[in-house]
């Protein structure tokens, strides 16, 4: 038996049945669509980044990273590199609390050593 056939059957037979009139939101129209905006060919790759967890923040910030990081490869000036690597650590430090809130552990060494930098100045 073709499967979607059978899928079908078991739609019906709950149709008849019943089972589907008192379910949360019958008769009540579809939440709007919140990726309307984005384009139909992209949306399912949208949901799937966002059923995983993914969201435009992070990748924001992580584009924000990847693009500091290439300043200081490319850099010449101290005073520049210095501002730089403030911009790095905090977005570095933006990142992970993002992650952190999200439950996912981070390794970054900039993050524990931060970490470890303020704990020393305030609990001494």
């Amino acid at each position: 038996m073709d499967f979607m056939k059978l899928v079908e059957d078991r739609i019906r037979e709950a149709q008849k049945s019943g089972e589907f009139e008192n379910l949360p939101g019958f008769g009540k129209p579809l939440p709007d669509d919140e990726l309307a905006n984005i384009p139909e060919d992209l949306r399912m790759a949208y949901r799937l980044m966002r059923n995983a967890g993914f969201s435009p923040e992070e990748a924001s910030i992580k584009k924000e990273l990847m693009t500091i990081e290439d300043l200081i490869r490319k850099g010449k000036s101290e005073l520049n590199q210095d501002e730089l690597k403030n911009q790095l650590n905090e977005s570095m430090l933006r990142y992970n609390q993002l992650l952190s809130k999200k439950r996912v552990k981070t390794n970054s060494s900039v993050f524990k050593n931060y970490e470890q930098k303020i704990e020393r100045k305030f609990l001494k």
